[in-house]
């Protein structure tokens, strides 16, 4: 909670930052806004440790293919990181950009689902042999 406290001031201090030097330009705001960013990446780090440990033994438990586990574990971190640059470029006034961005994670998102699509056809082929 600590942690949640300190990023929650570092990011009002940001908003003052950038209010304050919104007048010398835009410029400033997106620097402020991307260091500030990548702060606040560096600090939910530490809560995503305990969150991994849980999706392993979970993993084990249920006897699931380490590489579908790694797929879903990238598609969720793409999807983060898309949102985060796509808001980055709307405020920094490239907002097509930002929609170009989501195009493009979506696409690497289905080039890497390739594997789980391959297993389900396998499965699918399976039960339909057995049946």
């Amino acid at each position: 909670m600590d942690i949640f406290l300190k990023v929650t001031a570092g990011i009002l201090l940001s908003l003052i930052l950038i209010l304050v030097l919104a007048k010398g330009g835009k410029d400033y705001s997106v620097a402020i806004v991307i260091v500030a960013g990548c702060l606040i990446a560096v600090a939910a780090f530490s809560f995503l440790e305990p969150v991994l440990d849980f999706a392993d033994s979970l993993q084990d438990a249920a006897q699931l293919d380490s590489q579908m586990f790694t797929v879903v574990l990238k598609a969720v971190g793409i999807s983060l990181l898309t949102e985060i640059t796509s808001s980055i470029c709307a405020d920094s006034g490239s907002a097509a950009l930002g929609k170009l961005l989501q195009i493009f994670s979506g696409i690497v998102v289905l080039w890497l689902s390739l594997p789980i699509f391959s297993a389900l056809l396998e499965l699918v082929k399976d039960i339909l042999v057995e049946a």
